[in-house]
Formats: C-alpha cells, sequence, structure tokens
C-alpha cells in the first residue's frame, strides 16, 4: 500500500514538502486552510519574492542567527544554488541584485507560486481546503488528523508547516505550535522578529514616508555597547522606523525594555567628518546670504531639513556666513550621529517573521522528523529558527520543505 503523508499548510515550505514526497511516489495530501496556496509567498520582497541569497554556505549560516547551525544538514542537501536551478527547471528567470538578494527576473512573487503549483500538479499532489484541529498518535507515532468538522483523516507522517505568527491575515495563527505542544513538543515562545520598531523621539512622526537610502546605522544597548551595524536603506512612518536595515536591527534586540537601544544614524557613512566639514563649508560658501534654514537643500532630503535645523541648536534664522566653526561641528557631528530612541518592537502581526518555535533539540536537523514522536516531521517558520532580510528565512522554508519532503 503506498505511504500516505500529509502536509499541512500552503505555504512555501508546505509546498516544497508536497511535490518533494509527491516525486517519490508517496500520496500526497496538503491541507491548506486558506482559499488559495502561498498568500503570505505573495507579499515577500514588497511583492517581488526575494527567495534566497546568492552566498556561500558559511555566510547562509551566519545570517541565521537563532540556531543557524541546525540548518547546516538542510542547506547542505538543499542549498541557495539548488534552490536557484529548481525555480530555473520550472521555467522562473531569476537575477541577483544588491547583497546577493536573487529574486524573479519579471519582479514577480505571483510567478515563484505559479511555479510552486505546477511543481504540486506535476507530482499528483491533492490539495484540500480545510482546518486541521489535532494531529493523533497512537503512542510515539503518528496516526493522521481531525478537521474542525471532526472528519478523521488516517496518515502515515504529518508535516507541520504552518508558518508562525506574523501576518495572521495570512492565515499564520501559531496553529502549529499547538500541534507541536500537543503531541509533546517545548515552543520557544514566539516574538517578532524582522520587525519596525516604535521611536521615542517625536520628530520622527514628522519624517513619516521619507526613505533613506544609502546610510549607515549602529545598534547601541543601554551599557553603550555596539550590538549590530548595518548600511543600506530605512524608512521613517508614523510611529519609527522601518526598512531593510532595521529589520534586520530588531533581530539583535533581545528584551526591548524602553529606552535600553539607540540606533545611531549615519546620514553620510561616505564622508569622513573633515570631508563632511568641507562640504557643508562649500555649501555655506554658495550660499552665503541665505539663512542656515535655506542652505541645505543639496545636502538633505526637504523634509529631513527641519528637523536638522532643530536638533542642531543653530537658529534657523542665522546667515551661514555667521555660523561659527563650533556650530559647524556641531552640525557635523549631528549628521553622522543622528540618534534615535527604540520604546518597543511593533506587534508581532507585523513582523516578517516569527522568532521562536518548535526547540530544535527535539527535531532531527537530517530529516526535520520529531525526536519524540514517529512521523511527525516540521518544516519552514514553525521550527526556532529565523534569519535576517536578504532571502535567508525562504531559503529555511524551502531547504527544511525539501528535507522533509525527502525523509517522510
Amino acid at each position: 500500500m503506498t505511504r500516505r503523508v500529509i502536509v499541512v499548510g500552503g505555504g512555501p515550505a508546505g509546498m516544497m514538502v508536497g511535490g518533494t514526497a509527491g516525486i517519490r511516489g508517496l500520496d500526497v495530501l496538503l491541507i491548506e486552510k486558506n482559499s488559495s496556496l502561498g498568500r503570505k509567498l505573495l507579499l515577500t520582497g514588497k511583492g517581488r519574492c526575494n527567495f534566497t541569497n546568492d552566498t556561500s554556505l558559511q555566510e547562509l549560516i551566519n545570517n541565521i542567527p537563532i540556531n543557524g547551525r541546525f540548518l547546516y544538514s538542510a542547506f547542505t542537501k538543499f542549498s541557495n544554488k539548488d534552490l536557484i536551478r529548481f525555480f530555473n527547471d520550472l521555467g522562473v528567470e531569476t537575477k541577483v541584485e544588491r547583497g546577493g538578494r536573487v529574486f524573479p527576473k519579471s519582479d514577480r512573487a505571483s510567478d515563484i507560486l505559479h511555479a510552486l503549483e505546477r511543481y504540486l500538479r506535476s507530482n499528483n499532489v491533492k490539495i484540500m481546503r480545510g482546518e486541521v484541529k489535532r494531529i493523533l498518535r497512537d503512542n510515539s507515532k503518528v496516526i493522521g488528523v481531525t478537521l474542525s468538522e471532526g472528519r478523521f483523516i488516517p496518515s502515515d507522517s504529518v508535516i507541520i508547516a504552518t508558518g508562525g505568527l506574523s501576518y495572521p491575515e495570512t492565515g499564520s495563527t501559531g496553529d502549529g505550535y499547538r500541534f507541536a505542544k500537543e503531541l509533546g513538543h517545548t515552543i520557544v515562545t514566539p516574538k517578532p522578529s524582522l520587525v519596525p520598531l516604535e521611536i521615542e523621539e517625536p520628530w520622527v512622526a514628522d519624517l513619516q514616508g521619507l526613505t533613506l537610502k544609502n546610510v549607515a546605522i549602529k545598534v547601541i544597548d543601554h551599557s553603550e555597547r555596539e550590538i549590530y551595524n548595518d548600511f543600506g536603506e530605512m524608512l521613517f512612518t508614523h510611529f519609527g522606523v522601518s526598512g531593510p536595515v532595521i529589520l534586520s536591527a530588531s533581530s539583535h534586540m533581545r528584551g526591548i525594555d524602553r529606552n535600553r537601544y539607540r540606533i545611531i544614524i549615519d546620514l553620510k557613512p561616505g564622508l569622513s567628518d573633515e570631508e563632511l566639514d568641507r562640504r557643508i563649508q562649500k555649501d555655506f560658501a554658495k550660499y552665503s546670504r541665505r539663512y542656515f534654514a535655506n542652505s541645505l537643500d543639496e545636502l538633505l532630503p526637504r523634509s529631513l531639513i527641519p528637523v536638522v535645523v532643530e536638533l542642531s541648536g543653530i537658529r534657523r534664522d542665522k546667515y551661514v556666513n555667521q555660523i561659527s566653526r563650533e556650530e559647524r561641528r556641531r552640525l557635523v557631528r549631528l549628521l553622522k550621529n543622528l540618534s534615535i530612541t527604540v520604546s518597543r518592537f511593533r506587534p508581532i502581526e507585523e513582523a516578517i517573521v516569527t522568532s521562536g518555535g518548535v526547540n530544535v533539540n527535539e527535531i532531527n536537523p537530517s530529516t526535520m522528523e520529531s525526536k519524540i514522536v514517529k512521523g511527525l516531521f516540521f518544516a519552514g517558520e514553525v521550527i526556532d529558527v529565523d534569519g535576517y532580510t536578504g532571502g535567508f528565512n525562504l531559503q529555511i522554508a524551502f531547504s527544511t520543505g525539501y528535507v522533509a519532503g525527502n525523509s517522510c
């Protein structure tokens, strides 16, 4: 008799599990509670789907700050290079952008989703719209699932690929944590990761909608220790800050007590203090008869100028040819060290990924099978692993899905 496999969850990890198990000739049933597959996948990379990163195996591990070593076997068996070839073979042309980020050449996440749907169809995976209520076991062996309407479906293996708690409107509501806990697994308390940050300073709200590109940031904790630095793009919002460098920085913040962390923004990282001072002197000479508030148009985005003028302590109506050397140096220090204070994470529902989940010590890293219940497997965000922005989290989903699909 053909082995029956049930995959719970139709995101990227679940679809990879289903198609990979189907290639092996197994009877695969993928159960998804949403009306369509891959809803969260369509949101990734601002709808462009940054599905992996073109880097070395060691750098993949280095970019997974939570339990990265657990993924060594999975990344070896199905690497980023394998994933790129996988989508190329399914007809998706790809491209590499800044920081090694890999996208479909079309810039459409839907192309990735449609490729995965073809993968499922070509390998005879059956798809059911329904909600799993419980995963059942007999002693230490999985025997199947029950649906919300009470129907029991027997199975030789069950793979939990339900995602975390982020983006609940896409169906990620923490069901997998409940299933795993009911079956005896330990759940590391979920918390937001890759999440926007709320900021204390009221002037931040005045910059809502402003994107800063090519800035450098440092995260400083309450003991004045630098815990993270990065270079790239950030965004000001009505509540605080977001954008790639901010989301990655959030992964390094533990215990987000009020005022525990400050972010230092270098608005001009390509210039030393001396070079920036010379640049400002050049602008001041050019606009010597202008007020200070009207002299920074070539140096800063328009919406940022009033904030910088206020924070500099230099009178806005002071002629630039009257600004002292010390005032000018104070301006340089401000532009190189614009400081904001983190008050809290945004809610977990707004996080890109969830940190926490099924304890990796209870999962076989070579197979993704539970060490507690035979026939129970895990894939994707439900596991206590998470990475930085740049395609690393989707690589986790696809690699763990591939391993589970080949092991179930």
